[in-house]
């Protein structure tokens, strides 16, 4: 083959090679699109299974919370003669008092022909006396001797709310009335709409009855029939509202248009109430995070190119270069690949710390659910005695509050991991914030003999957080510091406050037993405690981390030459 010959084949050898290398990039992305979106949705589709039954959890609990209300009323001897004898004078005071107690929106009573004849909304310019409630199917049910339950919209207040009814019977065991329980859950619904999450409610019609959107609220996802709407009118369960159809329509693999939107869904039967949760999450996410990695990967890719490019042109120089510069550049790739396993490392512990939190929230949630119903009922069934038998201050009653409410504390400890924090922040003086945590540990410090020295200067700027929660931090650590100190005679803690590299850092240090080698990331896994069982729960530590985290700040602790120092870095802004 001649030169010449050799030469024109040579461009278009480049043209084909170029041609070729461009199909295989493009084919490579799409393979990774597709791929990227697959695993994306299957890993989103597992977060909404956990998020709806977080969500179905709590509204079981807010629904069940006084499902035994209204039948301990029912048996309380002043509602039985007002019914039966019409003795009513003081039972709108009696009925307020329960209200007050349950913390109930409304507990009233009717007559077996529906009318009123006390409530607990006695007193307020709407109230319930007098208005005639038998159209109600949770009065039907209770007078036939079922129990009532009903969501609907207020015929007099005109507010949502969900109602139980409970018949009353007289000495023969006939129905003579019935006393029913209003349960407001705007509370619930305002606290899904603050999560940020996408959530809907529908009942067995498909009537959207609540949502996290007010232009979803009482809409429906299916089409009404004739019949259906003049059986809702009848029952007046949504008031005046149109019941207008929805833009709703479910799709295969778990996906669902609605207004236009498309979103991945889970749902969860709420079976007692013939109710559906839907928890909903726009697919524009995942296809957010995919071009992402497409993006990623090409600059990976050019990188890549550009890096063989430049190690082809390194190659033809090399006889030009001395041999040190090739080691050098050894050592800066050996260096770079050094951190970056440091990464990576420190991404899969990260990954691995939140994948057990989240677990643990999903366990938190079903064991506050499970333990919030019995511990209720408990406390409603105390009150009824407690109301019925007299109060005899040391007795039994008192004991076996006592013991109710130290489960309730363990599950609102463990609610922290469930439940969404508040966001509202506010501007916080360091030393004030200090002065209460001291101030809530005050009467612990005092019965252990402690001596302690705070070191605040006056000139700390301040910060904008949570109060609540960092004073919950500082509480910790000062409570861990106690327990560090415990047996010993000399005992002193020292907080200190200090401004350092546009960040505040308040310290919390004893003079006690050391970490014992731990590190701040064992101490803070939840559970992992030193105290004896009783003593604690081990997730001090963890709530602590958490916060500061919320915080965009920084939990450590550090062994000192004698006991231990825990700080807390946060940023100014």
């Amino acid at each position: 083959m001649s030169n010449g010959e050799h030469n024109r084949r040579t461009p278009a050898k480049t043209i084909l090679y170029t041609a070729l290398f461009a199909a295989l990039l493009l084919g490579g992305l799409l393979t990774l699109f597709f791929a990227s979106f697959s695993v994306f949705k299957a890993v989103e589709l597992e977060r909404a299974e956990g998020r709806a039954q977080l969500y179905h959890s709590t509204l079981l609990s807010a629904l069940e919370r006084l499902e035994h209300l209204p039948f301990i009323v029912a048996q309380d001897p002043a509602v039985v003669r007002a019914l039966s004898r019409g003795e009513v004078d003081g039972l709108n005071q009696r009925l307020e008092d329960f209200a007050h107690r349950s913390k109930a929106e409304a507990i009233y009573v009717m007559d077996e022909n529906g009318w009123t004849i006390a409530a607990s909304n006695y007193a307020q310019e709407i109230n319930f006396l007098g208005k005639n409630y038998g159209f109600r199917p949770y009065f039907k049910d209770a007078m036939a001797g079922k129990r009532g339950e009903f969501f609907a919209i207020g015929a007099t207040t005109f507010t949502p709310g969900y109602f139980i009814g409970n018949a009353v019977s007289d000495e023969s065991g006939n129905a003579i009335g019935v006393v029913a329980l209003k349960i407001a859950l705007s509370e619930l619904t305002g606290a899904w709409a603050a999560s940020g999450d996408d959530i809907l409610v529908t009942n067995k019609e498909g009537i959207v009855v609540f949502a996290t959107s007010d232009q979803w609220r009482y809409h429906a996802t299916t089409d009404l029939s004739e019949n259906q709407r003049i059986a809702i009118q009848n029952k007046q369960q949504f008031g005046k509202q149109e019941l207008l159809p929805l833009n709703w329509e479910l799709r295969p693999d778990s996906e669902v248009l609605l207004d236009g939107t498309t979103y991945l869904y889970a749902n969860k039967d709420v079976e007692q109430q013939g109710w559906t949760l839907w928890y909903i999450k726009p697919t524009s996410t995942l296809f957010e995070r995919t071009w992402f990695v497409i993006i990623l990967a090409t600059i990976v890719m050019a990188a890549m190119g550009i890096g063989f490019i430049t190690f082809r042109s390194n190659q033809l120089q090399r006889a030009l270069k001395a041999s040190h510069d090739d080691r050098q550049k050894l050592i800066v790739e050996i260096e770079e690949r050094k951190a970056t396993e440091i990464r990576l490392e420190q991404t899969r512990s990260e990954l691995a710390r939140t994948s057990k939190l989240a677990a643990l929230g999903q366990l938190a949630a079903s064991i506050t659910h499970e333990l919030g119903q019995p511990i209720s009922a408990m406390r409603n069934y105390l009150a009824a005695e407690e109301i019925s038998s007299g109060h005899k201050p040391g007795g039994v009653i008192d004991h076996l509050n006592g013991l109710v409410r130290r489960m309730e504390n363990i599950t609102k400890e463990l609610k922290f991991f469930s439940m969404p924090g508040d966001n509202n922040t506010e501007t916080i003086d360091i030393a004030d914030l200090i002065d209460g945590a001291v101030g809530l540990t005050k009467h612990d410090l005092s019965n252990k003999h402690i001596d302690l020295h705070v070191i605040v200067p006056k000139d700390l700027p301040a910060i904008s957080g949570m109060r609540q929660r960092l004073e919950q931090v500082l509480v910790n650590l000062i409570r861990n510091a106690i327990a560090a100190l415990q047996d010993l005679q000399s005992k002193r803690i020292e907080i200190r406050a200090v401004l350092h590299d546009g960040a505040i850092k308040i310290s919390v240090r004893d003079w006690g037993h050391g970490l014992r080698g731990q590190s701040i990331e064992q101490l803070q896994e939840p559970f992992h405690t030193n105290k004896p069982s009783g003593e604690g729960m081990g997730l001090g530590l963890a709530i602590s981390a958490a916060i500061v985290r919320e915080h965009k700040g920084l939990l450590s602790a550090i062994d000192c030459e004698i006991g231990a120092k825990f700080t807390v870095q946060l940023p100014l802004t």
